[in-house]
């Protein structure tokens, strides 16, 4: 595998690597690091399938399959946007607590579809999520500017492809298929 075809991106965080997994893994209510995309899935284990979903849950933006659950060390999975016909990549979070109690937090995309919408969007996606990660456990939100986004992303939901519907993209195990 080239480099074209894989990204990392790395910050160091003030805070624990118990709130960064947090962050990164809750299922209970958006993901402000992500985009306030609400994760959901079949549980935490190799296979499982997880889904990123509007905070509504009415619109599936990713899809996945969950290859890797170290915590709070690792976790990696298999990632596709509903709305575009590409093949999936691999997202990988990597966390490694240092001494002086911060935590340096790589994102690494591996398995990017070269020439593809998912590589330009995992362009800019990769060092957005980690400075809103590192806002978030740092300062407990996302900077105004992204905030803001984040209303309008709400707002703006319904002009998402039909084949975003949550509805076209039953969530299930890959045990289960």
């Amino acid at each position: 595998m080239g480099d074209e075809n894989r990204r990392v991106f790395r910050t160091t965080i003030r805070g624990t690597a118990e709130a960064i997994w947090h962050e990164l893994t809750k299922t209970d209510s958006p993901q402000k690091a992500v985009f306030n995309a609400l994760m959901v899935n079949t549980g935490f284990h190799t296979g499982a399938a997880v889904q990123m979903r509007t905070a509504d849950r009415r619109r599936t933006l990713v899809v996945g399959e969950i290859l890797e659950y170290d915590r709070p060390r690792r976790f990696a999975h298999t990632f596709r946007f509903t709305q575009f016909d590409d093949a999936p990549c691999t997202v990988i979070y990597e966390l490694s607590p240092q001494a002086d109690g911060t935590v340096i937090v790589t994102l690494t995309v591996e398995n990017i579809p070269t020439g593809t919408r998912t590589e330009r969007e995992m362009g800019k996606g990769g060092t957005s999520i980690l400075t809103s990660l590192k806002s978030v456990v740092e300062t407990g939100n996302v900077p105004p500017g992204t905030r803001l986004m984040y209303v309008m992303f709400g707002m703006l939901g319904f002009v998402l492809p039909k084949r975003t519907l949550a509805d076209h993209w039953p969530l299930q195990d890959r045990s289960s298929n």
